[in-house]
Parts: structure tokens; C-alpha cells; sequence
């Protein structure tokens, strides 16, 4: 069995340096490490479930992590990580899964007794391959490439959140204190509680992860890093809001299972984000973008949220029908509360006919519907930027939609000023035009928006 352990490890080993000593290109080594770590998440997942389906098991032994060597762990995570993403040129995706399926049908049975495998154990490799893998790979080749960055953060976000949720707690559990007894221990509603707590916690991470790909072009991966600087969305109020809410999630994580351990890596966590990781990303957005950069970091700390947000450049502008009660209602709320770098503008206006509200952000990004609104109160305040960031997250920004669309406003055209909006809140639409709330960033003179007629 040592000697399998040792092969097991050192050829996968071998092979990735041999590669990876050939391949100059540093965005593919970057996207190597991050396939190793989601094809290593993946395959200690899978481990449990193969435990618990009788798939396969392995032989007890020492240097092992739940039952896994941790030498054929890594050994196995490089043949179905990075190793396949440094081949990508040469081993399309199809041909470097059948040969990864044909080494593990060689080599798992030729490991007896360390590798016990059961009846089913086909099944176990088909499964992993399909969601261990495959997934590992389309990431890695994806980030290698700069591909589909919809579907690679995706993708990193899976990753991260299976890090953070389950690998790093399980980690603390297994060599310090704290079990998941104490989450699986709560009734319906504690845990609905938690669940409820866990989301409002990560929203600013995943609203601050869309912001990335969508006003930035890229991802959180620091070698896969927004093209441009991203100072809107969560990036107005706070610098690290990734940061910041990995550290509450493991913290709220730390109380649920009543584990120090996990608390201290929490702030472990933190203090490294602060002390080691926080001076380097300085140093290299400093070098990337310059004075901009440097007028963000004057207003916008690293842990600690502003209240209102910090806005640069030209302001966004909000098109609402001021003709139609809900909007109008809209428009009156938000411009009672002095929005910052935010114009609102009757929809009538608009050089194209508008079915639903626009958001036109400084650089030209655009939102529709909820979500432009949900962008408007992201010029408000932290609090309104919370709702705001929960508001357009996926899954909630359809189902607000479809309320909105069946029960509030359904799609129309903005009509010339007089003619009836066909919302259930016609009565309102004769309300008077509520008046221009717009205003610019504080560092720089506002900006007047166009008062709507009457």
C-alpha cells in the first residue's frame, strides 16, 4: 500500500511540473491552481457520498482526512485539475474525460486492498466525473482562456461558496471543535433563521461578484481580475465586501455549530485580508489604475461601509414614467432622500419608446424594470443598497419582476403626459409630477435633472 500511495501522488505530481514548466502563459498556471482547488472540494464531496452510497472506501490508514488518503486526494485532484487545463491544447474536453475515466478504471481496482470498491463503483466514477470534473475543467479552460464569463463566475462562485460553507467548516471541525450537529440540531424555524441571516451576510459579496462581470469584465479570481476599475454597486460603500462578508458568513457559521476553531478562522481570515492580501492588491490597482484609484481609496474604506455611497464620474440617469402611479410613487420616494450621482428623468423623454424603468449607468451599463429601480437605491443609502443588492439577485430579480409585471405595473409604453397608464393604480396617475431628485457624487457639483412637466 506505500508504495501505491507514493505512485499515487508523485507520477500525477510529476507530470503537472513537467507541463507546467513548458507553459509560460500565467493567466493558464492561475487557472491550473483553481481547477486543482475545485477538483479537490469536489472529490472530498464525493468521498462522503461514496461513503455513505457504498460506492468505494478506502482502507484505514495513517495521513488521512476523513477516511481519504491525502496523498491519492491531491494526486487525484491534479489528474482532474490542472493537468487536463495545461493539455487543454492538445486533450479537448471529451478526450480528456474518457481518459481520465480510463485511468481510474485501471488504476482504482489495481489498488486493492487500499481502494475497496463496491458494487456500483462505475457508477460513483461516472457521477464524479460529470460533477467533479467536468466542472473543474470548464473552469479552469474558461478563466485559461478568458471564455464565457458569465458561466466561468458562475463557476468560481460555486467554488468559493462550497469553500466557504462546507470544506473550511468541515476543516475546523475535524481538528478542533464544533460539529455540524449544531445546525442539523435546529428545528424548522432556527433554521430559516440562519439561512435568512447567511443570505443577507452574503449579499454584498454576490452583488459585489455581478458588479465584476458586469461593469468590470472579469471575476473575484485575483489572476482572472474586472478589466476596469469597479467603484458602483457595493464598491460605492465599502472597498472589501467580499471580503468583509466571507468573514460574517464563517462567524455566523462559528456561532450556529458553537465552534471556536471556526471563529478564529474567521478572524484569521480577516487579519490575513488586512495585513498580507490587502497591501499586495493595493500595490497592484495603484500600478494598474493610477489616480483613480487613488481618489476611490480617499473615500472608501476597506472594512468599514460608508453610509452614503461614493460616486465618481458622470451621473446615472433613472427614466420613469411620471404619468403612472407606481412609478411616480417611485420617483417622489427616491427623490425625497437626495440620491447621489443619480438623475431621474421622465421615461416620455426617452429617445426610444420605454416599456418598462431604465437605469443608464455613467459607463453606459443598463438595467430594466425591477432592476433599475433596485439600482436607483443603490444611490441612496447602505440601507436602501442592501434591498437594493437583494432585489436584483438571480432568482429574486425574476420572481420581483413577475410580481411587479402581474400586480403593480404591467409593461406599457410611456405615454404622452395625460393619457391613462394601464397599472391597477390608475386613480394615482393623476397625482402631481413629483419633482426632480437628482443629485451628483459630493466630491463633485450637482447635477440638474430636468424638473417633469406639470
Amino acid at each position: 500500500m506505500t508504495v501505491a500511495r507514493w505512485l499515487s501522488l508523485a507520477l500525477p505530481l510529476v507530470a503537472v511540473l513537467a507541463v507546467g514548466g513548458r507553459v509560460r502563459d500565467r493567466a493558464s498556471r492561475a487557472a491550473g491552481l483553481l481547477a486543482f482547488v475545485a477538483a479537490g472540494i469536489g472529490i472530498a464531496a464525493l468521498h462522503e457520498v461514496a461513503r455513505r452510497t457504498g460506492w468505494y472506501a478506502f482502507t484505514p490508514v495513517d495521513g488521512a482526512f476523513r477516511g481519504m488518503p491525502v496523498d491519492l486526494w491531491i494526486g487525484w485532484a491534479v489528474l482532474w485539475g490542472p493537468l487536463p487545463v495545461l493539455l487543454r491544447r492538445v486533450l479537448p474536453l471529451p478526450v480528456a474525460l474518457g481518459l481520465l475515466l480510463w485511468v481510474d478504471a485501471v488504476a482504482m481496482p489495481a489498488m486493492h486492498p487500499l481502494v475497496r470498491l463496491g458494487p456500483h463503483w462505475l457508477v460513483g466514477e461516472v457521477v464524479g466525473l460529470l460533477v467533479v470534473a467536468l466542472p473543474a475543467q470548464l473552469l479552469g479552460r474558461f478563466c485559461a482562456d478568458r471564455r464565457h464569463l458569465g458561466t466561468r463566475t458562475l463557476l468560481q462562485v460555486g467554488v468559493f461558496a462550497a469553500l466557504l460553507l462546507w470544506f473550511v467548516p468541515t476543516l475546523a471541525f475535524e481538528f478542533g471543535d464544533g460539529s455540524w450537529a449544531g445546525l442539523t440540531g435546529l428545528n424548522r424555524t432556527g433554521l430559516l433563521v440562519v439561512a435568512q441571516l447567511a443570505l443577507l451576510a452574503a449579499t454584498p459579496a454576490l452583488a459585489a461578484v455581478a458588479e465584476f462581470a458586469a461593469r468590470g469584465g472579469g471575476t473575484p479570481y485575483p489572476w482572472d481580475p474586472p478589466r476596469r476599475l469597479v467603484t458602483t454597486g457595493p464598491y460605492a460603500y465599502l472597498a472589501n465586501p467580499m471580503q468583509l462578508s466571507a468573514v460574517v458568513v464563517l462567524l455566523c457559521t462559528a456561532v450556529a455549530t458553537r465552534s471556536v476553531t471556526l471563529a478564529l478562522t474567521a478572524l484569521s481570515t480577516g487579519a490575513f485580508g488586512a495585513a498580507v492580501a490587502g497591501p499586495h492588491e493595493h500595490h497592484d490597482l495603484r500600478a494598474r489604475y493610477g489616480d483613480s484609484w487613488r481618489s476611490y481609496r480617499e473615500q472608501v474604506r476597506d472594512w468599514w461601509p460608508r453610509w452614503r455611497p461614493c460616486w465618481a464620474g458622470p451621473p446615472a440617469v433613472l427614466w420613469l414614467d411620471d404619468d403612472c402611479g407606481p412609478c411616480a410613487a417611485t420617483w417622489r420616494m427616491l427623490a425625497r432622500r437626495h440620491p447621489v450621482g443619480l438623475r431621474i428623468r421622465p421615461a416620455r423623454e426617452h429617445e426610444h419608446v420605454l416599456w418598462r424603468a431604465e437605469y443608464v449607468g455613467g459607463d453606459g451599463h443598463v438595467e430594466r424594470g425591477v432592476a433599475a429601480v433596485a439600482r436607483g437605491l443603490e444611490h441612496v443609502h447602505l440601507g436602501w443598497a442592501v434591498l437594493g443588492w437583494t432585489l436584483r439577485l438571480p432568482g429574486v430579480a425574476w420572481l420581483a419582476q413577475l410580481v411587479t409585471d402581474a400586480m403593480i405595473a404591467p409593461p406599457h409604453p410611456a405615454r404622452p403626459r395625460g393619457e391613462p397608464c394601464p397599472t391597477p393604480n390608475n386613480a394615482s396617475s393623476t397625482a402631481p409630477s413629483p419633482p426632480s431628485g437628482s443629485t451628483a457624487s459630493p466630491a463633485s457639483p450637482p447635477v440638474p435633472s430636468r424638473p417633469p412637466p406639470g
